[in-house]
């Protein structure tokens, strides 16, 4: 039964990553938040259950899949703050469940970049470490960016990981299940860890 399963888990899957499934949710939905995009690629699948904020910042790569509750927002206003975000996914990029990215300085990811499921990539957080920003509630704190995020080519993201601000990921690089990435991480490097930490480089 078990192999019955996962012979019917890979075709699900192999629709989920199809261009057909992207044709069945033609829908008024999917004009209204795809057809904005900055740039879509061909063949790019987006999941109905998607949340997209400001797909004008957004642009995605050819060849782009993701699973159910992918959630895409690209900041431009908050409170009385006004941003100019831009969030740029690659060519081939697959992303699993649950996968959630917000923007209002600069996102970058690059081609054949592979994540897990439940993965946040943000550039910004809800205030800073200081008296004036604990005074208020955390809702009502100014969003503050350390800076952008890259991530190179040829990246895997494993389950759960979250990537911070001000980082830069380099091509190759493998970040370990639920790591918490806060610094830059080198090319070939595997990172693992609260807060994440090179294990291993592999020599090219």
């Amino acid at each position: 039964m078990s192999a019955l399963n996962n012979f019917i888990g890979k075709i699900f899957y192999k629709i989920l990553q199809s261009g057909s499934y992207i044709g069945l949710a033609a829908d008024a939905k999917e004009v209204a938040l795809y057809g904005k995009l900055k740039f879509r690629g061909e063949e790019c699948t987006v999941p109905k259950q998607a949340i997209i904020k400001n797909p004008q910042y957004i642009s995605i790569g050819k060849k782009f899949s993701a699973l159910y509750n992918l959630r895409l927002e690209a900041w431009d206003k908050y409170e009385e703050q006004t941003f100019t975000p831009e969030l740029t996914i690659g060519e081939w990029v697959s992303m699993g469940t649950d996968v959630h990215i917000g923007c209002i300085n600069k996102i970058v990811i690059g081609n054949h970049v592979l994540m897990g499921s439940r993965i946040y990539i943000s550039d910004h957080a809800h205030g800073d470490i200081s008296a004036a920003s604990f005074a208020l509630p955390p809702i009502k704190r100014p969003l503050v960016s350390k800076g952008p995020i890259i991530i190179e080519d040829n990246v895997w993201i494993g389950e759960g990981a979250c990537i911070m601000p001000n980082v830069r990921i380099g091509n190759n690089a493998v970040v370990g299940a639920n790591a918490v990435v806060t610094k830059d991480v080198p090319a070939n490097a595997v990172v693992a860890g609260v807060p994440a930490k090179v294990i291993k480089i592999v020599e090219a």
